[in-house]
Formats: C-alpha cells, structure tokens, sequence
C-alpha cells in the first residue's frame, strides 16, 4: 500500500473516531511528511496543534494507523522543519550457533564507555554545581541505597556528562559493580535493530535476549541526554520496562536531560512519574566566580604551554559565555595563536585579536538573572531582597510576577532554576507568574508600556 492510500484510509477513519468538530479543528490540517518501517512522521501547522494531538489523540492516531498497516509504528508529530531522519549505521551480525565473538560485539559486557579523565577530583566546584556535585558524589559511594534514581539537569555544557562518568569511574575504583554509561541515541538504535524483523523468528527473540542482558544485567545504567526519547513512544515503552527491572532490584539509574522532568512535554506520565522518585538536581550557569575557577584550573592541570593574565582570564570570563566548552575553547584558540606567532607572554591585545571572531559567534547576553531582577528592583524603586522576599504587598508581587516574565523571555533558564534565584520558590509559581504576565499584557497596554520600558533600560 502506497503512502497516499495509507494516508487517505488515516484520514477517513480518524473522522469516524473523533467529532467532526475535533477533527476539523485539530486534524485537518495536518500532513504526512514519510512513513518508514519504524516511525511514520506527521507534519502539524502550529505547536498548538502538535501538543495538543500528542497530548490527547496520541492512542488513537496508533491505533488507527496499527489498524490500517498492520504494524506497530513510532508515530513523530513535529513541526516543519523540525525532523531529521535517523541514518541506521548499526546492522545486526547474523548469529550463528557458538557464534561467541559476534555475541560479545553486540552485548559488549566489559564496556563500560566511560572516559577516565573525567573524575571527582577534576571538576571544579561552585555555588551552581555544589548541589549536584555533592549529590553525585553521595550516590557514587553509596549505588543504589540514596538518591534513585538521580536525575541531573541544566543546559548543554555545565559538566553533567562529567559528573556522570564521575560516578562511574568512583564505582569501578572501589567496587566490583557492572557500570554502563550509554546515550539515548545508542539505546533508541539498538532498540530498533533489536525490532527489526530479520524472517527469523528464533534469530529475532535471541537479540531481544541480548538487548534485556546488556541494559539490565548490571549494577548502574546512565543514560544521558534523555530529552531525545521524547518522540519514541515505542522506545519510551521499553525504557520504562528497563527501569522498573533495574529499579526493583535496587540498582543505581542516573538520568542526564538538558530540561527539568517537567519541561519533558513529551514523555509519558508514567515515565516522568519515575522520574520524580529520587533525587533531581540541577548545574545551573556558572557565575562570573567559577568561570575564572574553571579557566585556571584548565590552564593548570592541561598540557597547555600557556600563560594568562589576570586581565585575559577576566575578558575570556565576561565575553565567552557560559558554557564550560566554550570556555575551554578560547584557551584553546590563545594557546594556538601563541604557537602559530611565536609568542612567550600573550598581551591584552593579542587576546583581543586571538579571539575576536571567537566572541563574535557567541551566543551571549547580559540579560542574566541577576540583571533583570536589578533593573525591574529600580525601575519599581525596590531592592533584590524585595523581589526574592516573602513579602506580598500588590506592589512587590506585581514587580515580582514581572521580573519572572522577563527572566522567562530573556533568557533560557528553566522554570525551576528560576524558581530558586527568586527565593527558592516552586516553579509553578514561576509557572503562574509567566501565564499572568502572558494573558494581561495582551489587554493592558500599560503593562506592556512597562515591560518595554524594563526592556529599554536593559540595553543602555
């Protein structure tokens, strides 16, 4: 059956499934972007429509589509532009009776993937990572009794991944555990090539087997970038399944996502829901403080023939983001620059020079937390401690809804990151504040006079 007839057998059954209304305002406009044998991939209008289809007719658009192939398909609902076709670069050896070294290859006991350098002892420590540190640290001695499952959070960048081999190379040094460090990426493909249907149904139960050994005949799982199973509802189902059997058992599981469990819109409730059984620790953006930590730590314990000013390593932490990788690369491009010029001693302006095109390319801004809420604090003639108090006077509480509205807008930061610059308050009430702000300024056009006047002094 072509694509076109399976789209159109889709489209006739769904009507008769849901109300003419449901289906003219949610569905008619969407369209079939490919179908392959494992995903069929829907191309919706508006994020509106995506949500609310993955939210509430996610069962039915499978069904439906199960009823008319005859398969079992991950079904993608994006928007334009946001697919990427997944290039299957892993093929499945054929086995063989006794075929031992092909067995091994794909269940690879031993590996643990873990990279040695990345250790406790080298990962520098401040005010937004101490939490995570310590917390890593505690399930490191102690797997599988504290914190489980920890889940590590915060942007691309901050050293969760380091934190994660961290543990494991602990537990290797000190236990006889099994450790396996694995990406969402490497445990989605292996799913689908587990799933595949070679013709032979002895072959295929003998790699299911395979796949269950390698993720839960062992004593910690790690698995980072968890935000890439969003879409995977099929690969979802067999992670949870993972879980529960590793869980139960009382072995260690440390999750690593670039968003808050609350923020992973598109994962199942059951999924999220173990999520939120252990421990949740966020690696916020380093302040000004550790990012100097961090540069001389790398000029001290790299092999790098380099040294810096006080003054460079203070414009390399104003102008070169936040992202430890960025920061390293600036090091890394002066350390170039002085072996390409022949330069003993790097000045000020051979810096400047070395890494001009550098900070240009960065994605920065100083609309930080801390200067948005310093900004809002004097235009409203208050103070800092006004907006993180628990005060609730209609004045503080509306500068403080505000200055949550921009710090939402402005940045990138995450709700519950957000939530403890301001007082350590719960992220629903970031939430809340956001939603207020949204819905006013849309019929208040004073408030959106003083949002852009907030906006305005932020640029001078």
């Amino acid at each position: 059956m072509d694509k076109e007839k399976i789209w159109q057998l889709f489209q006739e059954q769904i009507n008769t499934k849901i109300s003419t209304m449901a289906y003219n305002t949610w569905f008619r406009g969407l369209k079939l972007l490919t179908i392959t044998d494992e995903d069929i991939v829907l191309i919706a209008s508006y994020s509106v429509q995506k949500n609310h289809i993955i939210e509430n007719y996610l069962d039915t658009v499978e069904e439906t589509f199960l009823e008319i192939t005859g398969n079992v398909h991950n079904i993608i609902i994006c928007l334009e532009g946001e697919y990427k076709e997944k290039v299957n670069t892993t093929e499945l050896p054929k086995l063989q009776d006794n075929d031992e070294d092909k067995i091994k290859e794909f269940v690879e006991v031993k590996k643990t993937n873990l990279n040695p350098k990345y250790t406790f002892d080298n990962f520098v420590v401040g005010d937004s990572n101490r939490f995570a540190f310590s917390s890593c640290l505690s399930v490191a001695q102690n797997p599988g009794k504290l914190y489980n499952p920890l889940f590590l959070y915060g942007k691309s960048g901050l050293g969760k991944t380091h934190l994660m081999h961290a543990i494991g190379n602990y537990i290797l040094q000190n236990s006889n555990l099994k450790v396996l460090y694995t990406t969402t990426d490497e445990f989605m493909n292996e799913f689908i090539n587990i799933t595949k249907d070679s013709g032979d149904k002895e072959e295929n139960l003998n790699y299911i087997d395979l796949f269950k050994n390698k993720y839960r005949d062992i004593d910690v799982l790690m698995i980072d970038d968890i935000q890439f199973l969003g879409s995977a509802n099929a690969t979802q189902q067999e992670f949870t399944n993972t879980f529960n059997n590793l869980y139960y058992k009382d072995k260690q599981i440390i999750i690593c996502s670039d968003r808050s469990v609350d923020d992973l819109k598109m994962f199942a409730d059951r999924l999220k829901t173990r999520f939120n059984w252990g421990l949740k620790a966020i690696i916020s953006v380093p302040d000004y403080d550790l990012k100097v930590k961090i540069i001389r730590n790398k000029i001290k314990s790299g092999d790098l023939m380099i040294e810096l000013s006080d003054d460079i390593i203070d414009y390399i932490a104003s102008n070169c983001g936040s992202d430890v990788r960025n920061l390293e690369g600036a090091i890394t491009r002066l350390c170039a620059y002085s072996a390409i010029w022949n330069i003993s001693k790097l000045t000020m302006e051979n810096a400047l020079d070395a890494l001009v095109e550098y900070t240009n390319n960065m994605v920065y801004t100083d609309n930080s937390i801390k200067r948005i809420m310093t900004v809002t604090a004097q235009y409203f003639k208050l103070t800092i401690d006004d907006l993180k108090g628990k005060r609730r006077s209609k004045e503080i509480a509306n500068a403080r809804m505000i200055a949550m509205y921009l710090c939402r807008t402005m940045t990138d930061e995450t709700y519950p990151r957000l939530g403890l610059e301001f007082g350590g308050r719960d992220h629903s009430t970031v939430i809340h504040a956001y939603n207020t702000i949204s819905e006013e300024i849309k019929k208040n056009p004073e408030l959106e006079k003083t949002i852009s006047e907030i906006k305005l002094k932020m640029s001078e």
